[in-house]
């Protein structure tokens, strides 16, 4: 029943995704949560972010924003790292991955989606059959709904690490 909930791969930051070997491997799109998976929330693109669409663009990936925000918070991030972008997203809902993949031109077999939440975005990326990278926050600071969401992720986590031991 959680199978649904669990990623793909789970790592402590975007920044440390192996993507030159992804490619290796054949995913020519990526879909990216921005708040606390790019940034810290609210926060414009930092040089860090800035490098990784930088060399995701070199590689060859076609790269897309999908957020729950509104176009302003979107916008702002996107204007310096210049990718596509959806905003009010409305994740889980399937139908923003399918839009991002249709903005990309890639489907669900050579797309990668990347985020910090599970009931949002993993739990959308799996529905959608998209591989998906789960990370950790990168700041503490979050608002009170999704403080309220980390509890519950962490059952979540507590089952996903346990099925990963019996994977082995």
């Amino acid at each position: 029943m959680l199978e649904n909930l669990y990623p793909d791969e789970y790592l402590d930051s975007a920044y440390e995704i192996e993507f030159d070997r992804l490619y290796g491997e054949g995913y020519r799109g990526i879909i990216f949560d921005v708040d606390n998976t790019l940034v810290p929330h609210g926060a414009p693109a930092d040089e860090r972010a800035i490098r990784l669409f930088a060399h995701l663009k070199e590689l060859g990936y076609q790269c897309c924003l999908l957020s729950n925000n509104k176009e302003p918070r979107v916008k702002m991030f996107n204007d310096v790292v210049q990718v596509k972008y959806i905003f009010k997203a409305g994740k889980p809902k399937v139908s923003g991955y399918r839009q991002a993949m249709e903005l990309m031109g890639t489907d669900a077999d050579n797309t990668l989606f990347v985020g910090d939440q599970i009931f949002t975005d993993v739990y959308g990326a799996n529905r959608a059959g998209i591989r998906t990278i789960l990370t950790k926050p990168i700041h503490p600071k979050e608002e009170i709904q999704i403080v309220l969401k980390r509890y519950l992720e962490r059952i979540v986590l507590f089952f996903y690490r346990h099925h990963l031991k019996n994977l082995k």
